[in-house]
């Protein structure tokens, strides 16, 4: 492994983060500063956690400490993103469809917890 741009989860995460950011820029002014906010707050946690965890990746229990932060900002976006197509229903399509994304990419965050738990 060369570096963190190598991970599959870090790839996933950077395009999901790339399509929330401009998708949050859609709502109307006021929820640009609430829970637009805290999307596109939660979705750059969870890229940035894997990359901080990777540079950490000598100190195995760092490592992993920084996998459970990024897979719990997983958690939080995909709530936001819950609640966004609730609120609006006119772009409820494209808010269900990124958390699908989401859900897919805390399986694999998850299955990348276990295998660094697992290897030596």
């Amino acid at each position: 492994m060369g570096t963190y741009k190598d991970l599959e989860i870090y790839t996933l995460s950077m395009e999901l983060f790339f399509k929330v950011h401009p998708l949050t820029l859609k709502l109307p002014k006021y929820e640009l500063y609430e829970l637009g906010s805290q999307l596109r707050r939660s979705s750059d946690s969870v890229v940035s956690n894997i990359v901080e965890g990777y540079g950490r990746r000598r100190y195995r229990n760092d490592y992993i400490k920084f996998l459970v932060y990024a897979h719990a900002s997983n958690d939080e976006t995909i709530n936001h993103l819950e609640k966004l197509a609730f609120l609006y229903p006119h772009l409820s399509s494209m808010f269900l469809e990124l958390q699908e994304k989401y859900d897919g990419l805390g399986r694999k965050i998850n299955n990348f917890i276990k295998f660094v738990e697992r290897s030596k």
